[in-house]
């Protein structure tokens, strides 16, 4: 009995640790030999003093300047250039008075910044009458637009969708900015504009996750999306699930995306409507819900080697804590091997694995379990150990297969702009809202992914369809087919 009570007090004093973490501490996750955190402010600091040197010493300023030159590369081609011409007004020679003639010239380049500015479109019809025929007028018909009547161009609407699900400024905070420039815009209209544009490209989103489905491999993971709950006077917990593609680390040849899907709940029968029709591999968590799925369809699960450190990683940071610690020694070799043979091929990624991390693998399962009888099973050591022990089957799932990634880092990374509009946005307005966050994120995080601007494609996409875009094109609006240059493998 006194061992029993001692194991359950050491497991809420872990408990208490991680909460005080989470709430205190720093979220990365790296090890401390390989820890390295610039801060700003110390930078600042830095430049000031340099300043404060170069003020009082003009050799250290000239020094200082050339490396500047040296070092801060080009600016983009593409960039307008307004040109300035520093000349000499006496163009005689200071010796004799003779004519100078030019024999060269220095040449710098400076970035500068013309504040957003707000014009109008001013569309002009034009009527014609017949002098003959009094009730003949001929006029052109009116352009279609997104928003009829309204004062809003596409490129305009775009430019909120993308301040709101790209920077993550609410519509309040674009209503202050625009105030500041002269224009007042309500925030109700703003939301108008907003849900009229998830609407008009609710096709485009369905398309985007149709296409994503056709994969024979796809991350998947959720992230809560607190929704007002009118009536109550409070917000309910939504979900975001989200799912992604991502085939650069062994150059598979479809365009990597991210496609989200707003659900009331988080229920296993959610993943099963979304994934229907799906049969391949789902790289996912722990959730109990992708398990239901794998039992009802023909779907395979690789489970993230991630989320497996995570746990070590919590009890290794807050004390001594030696088993946790080799478990981290152990995971940090597999992961050395995948950043050694990333951008390879499927076939030589599988190759590698074979040789160098089976290896590893095979060691870590019975040292685990060795480890498992030795601690307390009500402690949380012996829960992150029964974690992955419960899970080995799809945690080694990417050893036999180059195209299955160790982890689920893509739709982690896919999940932290939902996280970060979260904090800023505070909740949806309503299901419907949590649905276009959905339409729209979508879209925004897919042209990320393939390097295209979420302004120009959402302008030229909106355009498109209200100027009645045939359906059968639908797949030249996807993000990726605006994509201009070759994608490279990522980390």
């Amino acid at each position: 009995m006194l061992a029993a009570e001692r194991a359950e007090n050491e497991r809420l004093r872990q408990i208490i640790k991680e909460l005080q973490c989470h709430r205190f501490g720093r979220r990365a996750e790296s090890l401390p030999i390989d820890q390295f955190l610039g801060l700003e402010e110390a930078e600042q600091i830095e430049a000031e003093g340099f300043a404060g040197e170069e003020a009082a010493d003009p050799a250290k300023r000239a020094e200082r300047a050339r490396k500047r030159r040296i070092n801060r590369g080009s600016l983009p081609a593409h960039l307008p250039r307004l040109e300035q011409v520093v000349d000499i007004e006496d163009k005689t020679c200071p010796c004799c008075r003779g004519t100078l003639h030019a024999i060269g010239e220095d040449v710098s380049e400076r970035l500068d910044i013309v504040p957003a500015q707000f014009r109008v479109v001013v569309t002009r019809r034009p009527k014609y009458a017949c002098r003959a025929c009094e009730e003949v007028v001929v006029q052109a018909p009116a352009p279609a637009r997104l928003v009829e009547g309204g004062i809003p161009t596409e490129a305009t609407v775009a430019h909120v969708l993308v301040a709101k699900y790209a920077d993550h400024l609410p519509l309040y905070r674009q209503a202050q900015i625009y105030a500041r420039q002269g224009v007042n815009l309500d925030r109700s209209t703003l939301a108008d504009w907003v849900g009229k544009a998830a609407f008009l490209l609710r096709p485009v989103h369905a398309r985007l996750f149709e296409r994503l489905k056709a994969s024979d491999k796809l991350f998947a993971d959720e992230t809560t999306a607190p929704v007002l709950d009118p009536g109550r006077g409070r917000t309910k917990t939504g979900q975001l699930f989200a799912y992604a593609r991502d085939d650069r680390p062994w150059g598979g040849s479809d365009p990597p995306g991210a496609a989200y899907l707003y659900a009331p709940d988080r229920k296993a029968e959610q993943p099963i409507r979304h994934l229907q029709g799906f049969a391949g591999t789902l790289q996912v968590d722990g959730y109990a819900g992708y398990k239901v799925l794998a039992e009802r369809n023909a779907v395979s699960l690789a489970f993230c080697w991630s989320h497996v450190r995570r746990k070590f990683y919590e009890l290794a940071q807050s004390g001594p804590a030696p088993i946790a610690t080799e478990a981290l020694a152990r995971i940090a070799a597999l992961y050395q091997v995948e950043a050694e043979i990333r951008g390879c091929s499927a076939e030589e990624r599988r190759a590698a694995r074979q040789a160098r991390s089976r290896p590893i693998v095979a060691a870590l399962e019975p040292w685990l379990k060795e480890k498992l009888g030795l601690v307390s099973q009500k402690s949380k050591l012996a829960e992150a150990i029964r974690y992955a022990l419960s899970r080995w089957q799809g945690l080694t799932r990417f050893l036999d297969d180059g195209r299955v990634e160790i982890d689920s880092n893509v739709v982690e990374r896919a999940i932290r702009p939902i996280a970060l509009n979260r904090k800023n946005a505070l909740f949806a307005g309503s299901d419907g809202g949590g649905e276009h966050w959905a339409v729209i994120a979508s879209l925004v995080e897919t042209c990320k992914l393939n390097a295209v601007d979420p302004q120009a494609y959402l302008a030229d996409v909106i355009a498109r369809i209200v100027a009645s875009q045939p359906q059968s094109q639908i797949d030249d609006l996807l993000p990726w087919a605006y994509a201009t240059q070759p994608l490279k493998a990522v980390a």
